[in-house]
């Protein structure tokens, strides 16, 4: 038998989501319960995929089946398209199977044409409703199907309602509407080229294709990469026939929700408007009045809603979003769905569902969407200011939360100007890690260059500060201290606020409201921890990183970067010494002097961690990121090394690398300098001891990372150093503490080699920033100058560095697990690029058997949830 392209809405049910689409298979549901839904068909997602597949053609088996459901139609309803008798009219809809509110099209009144509108105007006896819905369908079809914008009769109407000395739609009269009509099609003609179509079953086809078109729409697209809602989906079209809620009076049209989508509340909260058809809700052309005053108007029909709201929420178990007409009195249902809701509310109604008894505690953390955390830890724009404030610009939401602040353009001026009490954004081309303690001190960052996982992306999340990348719009000026966006100069010490959540950026200053977390975040969280069974661990450099990401419930710091300590003002110095050095006793005596400081640090993250699990990377970055640029920096470290300052030139600039990110770093710095992996070893042995003399209720077992190693003689070359350092001082203790030396899998030869790896490593974790960058073989700091037209062309749907590639690194990711874990059955594996805290990522860290996955601070919740959510699932299935 040939696929079925088609489904009478008697014909499906709540379970075909994937080929009718979530509105297609909730009116199906809503017609099996036995409410009153005005009857139709869904074409299905799959003639939608075919459409494109077919070069955006309908081809004639589809076409045929449309016009067989067609006739089915007619007979459930008694009417026909285009009879002089019983005129049929319908709406076409959209409907994916994930929500995507306003992102598609829809048409109303389709089936209209001179001869059927003068057919219900004499039927009706109501000429100014039927030539309101005609001039309606003209309006929708034009702008849905034949594209040419509304504006054009908008400003027809603007012109007939001033001729007419009225401000309202619905002031104007049956004769008025019937000009407009005329002048509608004439506007049509002139800007196509032919008559406005009268076959309904031609409009009907045109606006089929026009559905089907706007799954590829440039506001959808945009939508489903930022909500992972693959392009392969496609969406279903709903043809429905018509429920009129401008017929007069006794008529309406509302949108409502079964709780407050904003608090979640348990109470009804909606709109609803007299004489009036469903886009004037939406599109807000008309003030509505809340649902409340619909009681007073019609109130049999708002009895029955009453009752169909509650039959909805009981049926499925959730908040519902619905759309309704009343006509002449009686109520008839145009939609359902689960709501969308603010983060506070989607908790909220989940434990209210679970204390009800209408959910369980697993489909309550089923519910939550992970990444809607992230906005309930971080400061958030005060709304209601937000709507009246325009757009200067946006780019990537690189780091959630609000900012707004002074402009500077340097990590010193940020330092400075905060140390006065200034609130500022650091606006940079990119930045790099000397910037750190100018971002520390920024409201907010703003970057020209760089993706989601660009140095300042990863930086701003780890410390929870608000960051917006990659706005190449902006015309730098670094030199004279200002930029320029859509048309305008900005110059240090204006005001600018980012919000990192959408990543749009304001000019002025829009205040802040402080982030809340309720009750009902502990309970969520308290079910997400029951049922996971990946650990979380946590991305943390400093001691308030790691007691941040402890407060929000890690198990542990799967990364710590010790090249973050060594830019702070007292260190860099030591860290140029020892670069400098000509002799191996220069280059320990350098080293010497950062030990202690690099001791303290881990001492205090140790500390932070009360005794979980801490994993210490070794230096990774290149060399060259240390030295000097500004000639004074370099004149005062030649008058330090005793060296002249064309000496230290010549070194700076032997440093240089054509590509340093695949250069003299990682595991290489301690394979040409031995001394530095000693003095890493020292200072973390020695700070797990001191910690361990401290607490001895706690177990200390030290866990030291070694970076960047594609074959197994260099992890065995650089682990003899540690193995020999730390255990002659552990001896020297007295102490039979035990560590862990493992690696980091961040080239796609360790991967491929992982069973030889294996057998000198007791952990790998990881690295998916760099491996992503190998596999790929683009930096992630330039791909975001081609990534846009990756994604307008379907090459790739999402950014890999933000959402794991599980089809290319996922590869080698799971390759590495079972490889590695055939030699050693005891390997710890966990992962520690960002990837680690994006849902759809950890679910893949689950199905693959990771023990752990590591984030940034503000992303540990997040990954307890989503880990649960791939727990779940995994069972279910």
């Amino acid at each position: 038998m040939s696929k079925k392209y088609c489904y009478l809405f008697t014909e499906g049910n709540a379970n075909m989501r994937e080929l009718l689409g979530g509105k297609g298979a909730n009116l199906a549901e809503m017609t099996n319960i036995g409410l009153p839904v005005p009857q139709g068909f869904t074409i299905t997602t799959e003639a939608c995929t075919q459409y494109y597949e077919d070069g955006k053609q309908i081809n004639p088996e589809i076409m045929a089946e449309i016009m067989e459901y067609i006739e089915k139609m007619e007979t459930i309803t008694g009417k026909k398209f285009g009879d002089l008798e019983n005129p049929l009219l319908v709406s076409v809809r959209s409907g994916a199977r994930a929500s995507m509110p306003g992102m598609m099209d829809t048409i109303l009144n389709l089936g209209l044409n001179e001869t059927v509108v003068e057919v219900l105007s004499k039927k009706s006896g109501n000429p100014r409703w039927a030539w309101d819905c005609y001039r309606r369908f003209i309006q929708m079809y034009s702008d849905v199907v034949m594209e040419v914008g509304k504006k054009y009769f908008e400003q027809l109407i603007d012109k007939m309602k001033a001729e007419r000395g009225v401000t309202q739609d619905v002031e104007l009269t049956a004769e008025d509407l019937k000009e407009l009509a005329v002048q509608f099609k004439a506007e049509y003609k002139a800007k196509i080229g032919e008559e406005f179509p009268t076959d309904p079953k031609e409009q009907l086809m045109g606006a089929v294709k026009a559905v089907f078109r706007s799954w590829d729409n440039p506001r959808a697209n945009v939508y489903r990469r930022d909500n992972d809602i693959p392009y392969s989906w496609g969406t279903a079209v709903n043809v429905q026939s018509m429920a009129f809620g401008n017929m007069g009076d006794d008529c309406g049209t509302g949108v409502a929700f079964t709780r407050n989508p904003a608090t979640g509340e348990k109470k009804l909260f909606g709109e609803f408007l007299t004489n009036a058809q469903g886009e004037d809700v939406v599109a807000g052309v008309r003030t509505p009045m809340p649902i409340a005053e619909m009681a007073e108007k019609f109130p049999e029909a708002f009895a029955q809603f009453e009752t169909v709201c509650k039959t909805l929420e009981d049926h499925y178990r959730d908040m519902q979003d619905m759309e309704f007409t009343v006509e002449h009195g009686k109520l008839f249902m145009l939609q359902t769905r689960n709501g969308k809701r603010t983060p506070a509310s989607a908790l909220k109604i989940a434990c209210d569902l679970v204390d009800e008894g209408m959910i369980d505690e697993k489909k309550a953390v089923a519910m939550i969407e992970p990444r809607s955390l992230d906005t309930l830890l971080h400061p958030q724009f005060d709304a209601n200011v937000l709507k009246e404030t325009p757009v200067a610009g946006s780019a990537l939401a690189a780091s959630p939360g609000a900012a707004c602040g002074k402009i500077v353009f340097t990590a010193e001026d940020a330092k400075a100007w905060a140390a006065r009490g200034e609130k500022v954004v650091l606006v940079r081309l990119e930045t790099s890690p000397e910037d750190i303690e100018g971002m520390k001190a920024a409201q907010g960052i703003l970057t020209v260059r760089g993706g989601m996982t660009s140095h300042a992306a990863v930086v701003a999340r780890g410390m929870g500060t608000c960051c917006v990348s990659g706005c190449s719009a902006i015309a730098m000026d670094e030199e004279n201290k200002q930029f320029t966006l859509g048309g305008k100069t900005f110059r240090e010490g204006d005001w600018l606020s980012l919000d990192g959540s959408t990543g749009k950026i304001y000019d002025g200053a829009i205040p802040t409201v402080d982030a809340s977390i309720g009750g009902e975040f502990g309970r969520v969280m308290g079910w997400a921890d029951k049922y996971r069974r990946l650990q979380v661990r946590t991305n943390a450099d400093t001691p308030h990183d790691a007691a941040q990401a402890r407060k929000f419930g890690a198990q542990g710091i799967g990364l710590t970067r010790t090249e973050h300590m060594f830019f702070n003002e007292d260190r860099i110095p030591a860290i140029r010494e020892m670069i400098c050095a000509d002799t191996v006793e220069q280059r320990e005596k350098a080293l010497a002097k950062l030990e202690p400081m690099q001791q303290s640090d881990f001492e205090g993250i140790y500390e932070a961690m009360e005794g979980c699990p801490v994993t210490i990377r070794f230096l990774d970055p290149p060399l060259h990121e240390f030295v000097p640029t500004e000639e004074a920096d370099i004149e005062k470290l030649a008058a330090d090394m005793g060296k002249s300052v064309s000496e230290i030139k010549t070194i700076i600039a032997s440093l240089h690398e054509f590509n340093p990110m695949m250069g003299h770093r990682g595991c290489r710095l301690d394979v040409t300098y031995p001394e530095i992996a000693v003095m890493q070893t020292r200072a973390i042995i020695k700070a797990a001891l001191a910690v361990q003399a401290r607490h001895p209720e706690w177990t200390m077992v030290p866990e030291i990372m070694i970076p960047l190693v594609g074959e197994v003689k260099e992890l065995a070359y650089v682990k003899k150093i540690v193995v020999e350092t730390a255990d002659a001082l552990i001896k020297e203790a007295g102490s039979s503490m035990e560590y862990l030396v493992g690696t980091m899998i961040e080239i796609p030869r360790a991967a491929i080699t992982a069973d030889e790896i294996a057998t000198e490593a007791d952990f790998f974790s990881f690295g998916t920033n760099d491996l992503t960058q190998m596999t790929f073989g683009f930096s992630r700091d330039d791909a975001g100058k081609f990534l846009d037209a990756y994604y307008d062309k379907k090459i790739y749907e999402n950014d890999p560095f933000a959402k794991l590639d599980q089809k290319g690194v996922g590869k080698l990711v799971d390759m590495a697990c079972k490889l590695g874990r055939s030699v050693n059955p005891k390997l710890h594996l966990g992962i520690c690029g960002e990837h680690g805290g994006d849902p759809s990522s950890v679910e893949f860290c689950h199905k693959v058997g990771l023990d752990y996955v590591s984030c940034s601070p503000f992303r540990v919740p997040i990954a307890r949830l989503a880990a649960a959510q791939a727990a779940i699932k995994e069972a279910q299935n």
